[in-house]
């Protein structure tokens, strides 16, 4: 898939030289969702997660936002639907939040613009993301009789909990400097520097083992949420499975030879 674009209705996929760029093309509603983006932005995910040619994915939007949250028409067609309707709309983006989540290779946001409600909860839902200055963000589901759910566990993981009730409880809008703060994003830097900071945080995977990232993203996954104790014997396991295994062996034997390793012989 190397050097190639594949084009859906609301996204498109281009990888080049390791670096796969997802783009929401809905630029004309501020790349809001709709249950047929969802449903895109699910396929090119899926699609890139055996990918060998693949080491980093990038998410953003096309034009001046990332994404507005829900479509204006989207939201009309689920008021007029009904609840299991509304549920299986509901499992499918929460189904894409966790495949962004859970994916194989390191996903970074280049947040260009707003992220508003379900925008936002991409950004939290990315391993990494940097911001253009001036950006928006705004949990506004209250402001609309509704809750932020299907983002709430990647909004928390990301910002804790009493921040959460800050802005979720709210609806305020808060800026990139804010986001920054909050740990929903890892810098904001000028517009014309935005492309440039994300390729150069993308670069800096590629010199990682691809299958030691997988297992490092599970790693991460796991500690977070139990206590040390319960994760001993796994964490031990881990780290022997790893050693012992090919890309350790390899990795190790590269270090000690003073020798780029075989992952890096083949970019």
């Amino acid at each position: 898939m190397t050097g190639k674009q594949r084009e859906l209705e609301t996204a498109s996929l281009q990888l080049d030289d390791g670096l796969a760029t997802v783009t929401m093309n809905r630029p004309d509603r501020r790349n809001a969702f709709t249950g047929g983006m969802v449903r895109d932005l699910s396929e090119l995910f899926r699609a890139l997660v055996d990918e060998p040619a693949c080491r980093c994915i990038v998410l953003t939007g096309e034009g001046s936002a990332f994404s507005a949250g829900a479509d204006i028409d989207y939201m009309r067609e689920m008021k007029r639907a009904g609840e299991a309707e509304n549920v299986e709309d509901a499992k499918a983006l929460a189904d894409l939040l966790h495949l962004i989540y859970t994916h194989r290779k390191p996903v970074i946001a280049k947040v260009n613009g707003a992220a508003i409600g379900g925008g936002l909860g991409l950004v939290a839902a990315c391993d990494i993301a940097i911001g253009s200055r001036g950006c928006k963000f705004a949990f506004s589901e209250v402001r609309l009789g509704i809750v932020p759910a299907v983002i709430a566990p990647y909004v928390v993981k990301a910002i804790g909990e009493k921040k959460a009730r800050r802005y979720m409880l709210t609806g305020d809008v808060f800026h990139d400097e804010d986001a920054v703060k909050l740990g929903l994003l890892e810098a904001s830097v000028a517009p014309v520097d935005l492309d440039k900071a994300v390729q150069r945080l993308a670069e800096s995977t590629f010199a990682t083992a691809p299958s030691a990232v997988a297992e490092c993203k599970e790693l991460i996954r796991r500690v977070a949420v139990r206590p040390a104790d319960e994760v001993r014997d796994y964490t031990a396991r881990l780290i022997a499975r790893l050693r012992t295994g090919e890309e350790g062996q390899e990795g190790m034997a590269a270090f000690l030879e003073k020798r780029a390793p075989a992952w890096l012989d083949e970019e």
